[in-house]
């Protein structure tokens, strides 16, 4: 009689947990709008960089009127500074075709799946970071190379 209660109260949390990884639409829309928020920030950042990492010349950039030469140090800051922020816009870039396939996710009602295990997404993994299209176990096994992402 005992091992049935604790079978029941076993099968009782398991749908428990399933439940709670398992998201509403009200969740998904809660996702959907962080993912739009962080898409914003990502443009505006996007275009930031890009005026700042494509000025048509080290006097627009500085503002130097003078017609003085110009130090070779000072033309490899400006080209290190140049590359660093077309790194940042690149990477930037990235993330916006993760959010966008996590929108579209979102549209397709498979939002919250991971897409190597087809398990849900915790809640917790996806507040922190909602592009996310793995779960935590399959990502590490991804970074350690035992799987090939598709």
């Amino acid at each position: 009689m005992a091992q049935k209660r604790k079978k029941a109260s076993r099968e009782k949390v398991s749908s428990t947990r399933t439940k709670k990884l398992s998201l509403t639409s009200a969740d998904t829309e809660h996702f959907k709008q962080m993912l739009l928020e962080k898409r914003r920030e990502i443009l505006i950042n996007v275009n930031e960089f890009e005026e700042e990492a494509l000025k048509k010349s080290r006097m627009d950039a500085a503002g130097d009127l003078s017609s003085m030469p110009i130090h070779m140090a000072d033309i490899g800051t400006d080209n290190y500074e140049q590359e660093f922020a077309l790194g940042l816009m690149d990477n930037e870039r990235k993330l916006l075709k993760e959010i966008d396939e996590a929108l579209e996710r979102t549209e397709q009602q498979t939002y919250g799946t991971c897409e190597g295990t087809g398990k849900p997404i915790p809640k917790a993994r996806l507040e922190a970071q909602p592009w996310a299209k793995y779960c935590i176990e399959y990502a590490r096994m991804l970074e350690q190379g035992l799987v090939q992402e598709e």
